[in-house]
């Protein structure tokens, strides 16, 4: 069995790192020069980021990754299509990390709708400001509640718990179902 779950968030927030810390093939990216300052950072995804993950017995969880400026909020809706579940990025050390988050959440939009979903922070060991609670508080308001956890996305762990939480969420709503 294949399951497809996507890595989405702002620039910066460590999707295509997360990826690949867990993918056990080399990832595909579509990185190009980074020509935007305010990104700081060298490589941006313009495209997609794709890795593929073993669970055992045949199956695999098949991993994207979008790009995270806002002009390429297209992509973000055809990737979230028949994903089993989302993995939402956010870099605590951005100008704004709580806005990032709703700017996602805007433009996923209803793509949202019955499908799992686990929020990391990232940089918060340097950038403790604002706490995992802001986030969870924004995501109430939008009648949206997911587990946000504190991740460093260049540790295996870290992400496979990101990982872990998604797919549980998504075997709960089956026995829900």
């Amino acid at each position: 069995m294949e399951f497809k779950i996507v890595f989405t968030g702002p620039p910066g927030a460590g999707k295509t790192t997360a990826i690949a810390a867990i993918s056990d093939v080399a990832p595909v990216n579509t990185d190009v020069a980074n020509h935007d300052p305010s990104l700081n950072k060298a490589q941006t995804t313009v495209g997609l980021d794709f890795g593929v993950l073993a669970l055992g017995e045949g199956d695999q969880v098949r991993l994207f990754g979008t790009p995270g400026q806002s002009r390429f909020e297209f992509m973000w809706r055809i990737l979230a299509r028949d994903a089993l579940g989302l993995v939402l990025l956010l870099d605590n050390s951005r100008p704004d990390p709580v806005q990032d988050l709703l700017e996602v959440l805007d433009g996923l939009g209803d793509a949202l709708d019955g499908v799992a979903c686990a929020v990391g922070v990232g940089r918060t060991e340097t950038h403790p400001s604002p706490a995992l609670d802001v986030f969870m508080d924004e995501l109430q308001r939008r009648g949206r509640v997911y587990p946000v956890m504190a991740v460093d996305v260049r540790q295996r762990e870290d992400v496979l718990l990101l990982l872990d939480t998604v797919l549980a969420q998504a075997e709960a709503s089956c026995w829900e179902a």
